[in-house]
């Protein structure tokens, strides 16, 4: 029983992260809800995925351009993804600038047209990705699977990241986020972190004490962004909200992958 619950959830949770077609129901829904692990779950069939441009120019004989991994990365990556997640960084960059109280910005995140606040915090998201493609390759210093490993180790994290703000957090107003988070608890946090700490033994085998590193400082990255977010959602919001939950995975996955960048060029 608790093993069909947990593939559910699974399920549940890879049709909800992705355009994946997995066929998820209601019944995967509602385990998805029950179990935010399976977020950072979700994350290695992901990584793995979204790692493929890497792969791909890592196994090629000629040496692909930069700029054609940068261009390709993150086209890849919300081919598989979707942009839900990315309208969540709309919608709190157009929040984050207005003025006046949380039910002003609540009000913003309702609101479907696109401000300079959305505009600059989608361009710089988009942007960070493209960077974090054409480097990551050099920073691993290692094969194809080198650098997978550093894409899945940042996709782990930043699912991880986004499933504590549904432990810890209180939805600020009825919709995804208070679906997701009336569901856990901080007891679900144990689970959150046994989900994510595979990544680490992962690197080490592929990367060696080099790999470690980098995870660790991807984990790292990636926590911080989320105490951030978690943060400010409280004060800003009155609580966390569908549009903070995807914000936060896109902003720790792309400081996790420059993060993991710098500490693996630097081992």
């Amino acid at each position: 029983m608790v093993l069909t619950g947990a593939v559910a959830a699974f399920r549940g949770a890879l049709g909800f992260c992705s355009r994946i077609p997995v066929g998820s129901d209601e019944a995967d829904w509602e385990a998805f809800r029950r179990r935010p692990a399976a977020l950072p779950a979700v994350g290695y069939a992901l990584g793995a995925l979204v790692a493929l441009p890497v792969i791909a120019a890592a196994s090629v004989p000629a040496r692909v351009p930069p700029a054609t991994v940068a261009v390709a990365f993150p086209a890849w990556l919300y081919l598989v993804t979707g942009i839900t997640h990315l309208d969540g960084v709309a919608d709190l960059g157009d929040a984050a600038v207005v003025h006046g109280d949380a039910d002003r910005r609540r009000e913003v995140l309702k609101d479907s047209s696109l401000g300079v606040g959305g505009a600059l915090a989608v361009a710089l998201v988009v942007v960070g990705l493209a960077a974090a493609g054409a480097s990551v390759l050099e920073a691993a210093r290692l094969p194809a699977v080198g650098a997978a490993v550093l894409v899945v180790a940042a996709e782990v994290s930043a699912r991880g990241a986004t499933a504590a703000l549904v432990c810890l957090g209180d939805a600020a107003h009825e919709g995804l986020g208070s679906a997701v988070t009336s569901e856990s608890g901080a007891h679900s946090l144990a689970g959150v972190a046994l989900a994510v700490a595979p990544v680490v033994p992962l690197a080490g085998a592929v990367g060696g004490s080099g790999g470690v590193r980098a995870t660790a400082a991807v984990i790292v990255a990636a926590v911080v962004v989320g105490l951030l977010a978690f943060a400010w959602a409280r004060s800003r919001l009155g609580g966390v909200s569908g549009d903070s939950l995807g914000a936060t995975t896109e902003l720790a996955r792309v400081t996790a992958l420059h993060a993991g960048v710098i500490a693996w060029t630097l081992s």
